[in-house]
């Protein structure tokens, strides 16, 4: 006949690991949940925004620290203090979980929905020696477009609308990648950047096309703080307001196909 081994009372060894598991179980569960928490799980209501700031042993584990590569500091998650709920210039589509925020003004200012951008670091991106990644090409005299290739300074630059803007005065290079990332475009109220992407270029036309935003639009275009200097953030803003061009930009383009 076959028995349990008693280790103490009528606790076996099979009990005692079923028990164990259970425990570890449990543990597994708190120690999962304190980690995403430590990591900025959002824990805020869907529809008021209302944020639960309950800090724990059970419910959060200690902060995290990465240290940034180039001297760059620290960053620490969760993040002290959350971005607002209530943005302004937007409104939630409907009072439900989940509903999509709508701009109330210009949509590519108010930065939602294609629009929308990140409060990515406010410092240039950079390559493996630490210098910035994307610099004028004017300031970089050992660069220059393939003779293959349109040589882009001096076109003629269209918005969606068919309207002229202005010319291309200057290009962006990646160094890293050895593409052109942005054309400088002076028009009538100032230099505008534009994501080179954002554009086709028509060479024998000499004729850059931007199809994302009309002439008007190009006024509003995000700005750089520092002249021959884009920063990661600055990036995002011109992204966001060119990408958001495919959707806002044109009369009919945010309307049904059907």
């Amino acid at each position: 006949m076959s028995h349990h081994e008693i280790i103490v009372g009528r606790l076996d060894v099979a009990e005692l690991v079923f028990y164990a598991f259970v425990l570890f179980f449990v543990a597994l569960v708190f120690y999962l949940r304190r980690e995403d928490r430590r990591e900025g799980y959002p824990l805020e209501d869907a529809v008021t925004g209302r944020v639960d700031s309950a800090w724990g042993p059970l419910t959060a584990s200690s902060y995290k620290r990465f240290k940034l590569p180039f001297d760059r500091g620290y960053a620490t998650t969760p993040a002290q203090g959350r971005e607002p709920v209530e943005i302004p210039g937007t409104r939630p589509y409907d009072r439900f979980p989940g509903a999509p925020l709508v701009p109330t003004g210009d949509p590519l200012v108010d930065g939602v929905g294609p629009a929308s951008w990140v409060n990515r670091a406010d410092w240039p991106d950079q390559d493996m020696e630490g210098r910035p990644r994307i610099v004028p090409m004017s300031s970089e005299h050992e660069w220059s477009i393939a003779r293959e290739d349109a040589n882009l300074m001096g076109m003629k630059v269209v918005a969606a609308d068919g309207v002229v803007v202005g010319e291309i005065s200057d290009v962006w290079i990646d160094r890293s990648d050895h593409l052109v990332r942005y054309v400088d475009v002076a028009t009538a109220s100032g230099s505008v950047i534009v994501p080179f992407l954002m554009g086709t270029v028509h060479g024998r036309k000499r004729v850059y096309h931007v199809d994302a935003i009309a002439a008007s639009q190009f006024a509003n275009a995000p700005k750089v703080a520092t002249a021959g200097q884009i920063t990661r953030r600055e990036e995002d803003r011109l992204m966001g307001y060119f990408g958001g061009g495919y959707l806002y930009g044109m009369p009919g383009r945010a309307e049904p196909l059907l």
